[in-house]
Formats: structure tokens, C-alpha cells, sequence
């Protein structure tokens, strides 16, 4: 079984800056992509950016220039710059790749962690 956790949301002012880090854990074979969504009040989930083996890093085109993502092994990072109010969600992790369990895909989601954006 594959486990996501996410931390790093909290408060932020306009303009400010946070990262979101989220562990992946449990048999994990080989992570072959990696994204991150948001789901603001009243709205559904939207993607935000992401990046699959053998593809290029995709961003939405709300945070291009703005937002990055990174991974450090089994740990996958959005770096979040220039925020605004309009970036306040509850921001997900969505990690894919195979499982040591005879190689078998997974897809996973993580509990989500809330980014707010106010002054």
C-alpha cells in the first residue's frame, strides 16, 4: 500500500511565498509521475502542475512563472511564489508508479493540506 503526506499549508499574505512537501511512503517500486491540484470553496479540483516519465513539467496557466514542483526521492515539493487570494485551496498531492507488489500500478491521493492567502 502507498501512502501521501502532505504538509506546508498554513497562512500566507499576498505576495508571500510557502512550500508544500508531500512523503510518499510504504512499497513504492518506482514513482513514474508526480502532480499537485488545488480545490478552492466551491469549486472542483483543478490541476495545478505536474510531470510524468518521459514528458515535460506541465503548469496550469494560472501559476506559470509563479509555481514549481520538485522531488528529492520519495518526497515531491510545490514551491509556491507571488501568491494571492486567488490561490487559497486546499492543495492535493497525486503521486503514480508502480508498487514492489509484482510491479503493479498505483495511483494515490493525499489528504490534502489548506493554503489560505489573506492579509
Amino acid at each position: 500500500q502507498v501512502r501521501l503526506v502532505e504538509s506546508g499549508g498554513g497562512l500566507a499574505q499576498p505576495g508571500g511565498s510557502l512550500r508544500l512537501s508531500c512523503v510518499v511512503s510504504g512499497n513504492v517500486y518506482s514513482i513514474t509521475g508526480s502532480a499537485w491540484y488545488r480545490q478552492a470553496p466551491g469549486k472542483q479540483r483543478e490541476f495545478v502542475v505536474g510531470f510524468s516519465a518521459g514528458d515535460f513539467m506541465r503548469y496550469a496557466e494560472p501559476i506559470k512563472g509563479r509555481f514549481d514542483m520538485s522531488r528529492d526521492e520519495n518526497t515531491v515539493f510545490l514551491l509556491m511564489n507571488s501568491l494571492s487570494p486567488d490561490d487559497t485551496a486546499v492543495y492535493f498531492c497525486n503521486v503514480r508508479g508502480l508498487t514492489t507488489n509484482e510491479r503493479r500500478p498505483f495511483d494515490t491521493w493525499g489528504q490534502g493540506t489548506q493554503v489560505t492567502v489573506s492579509s
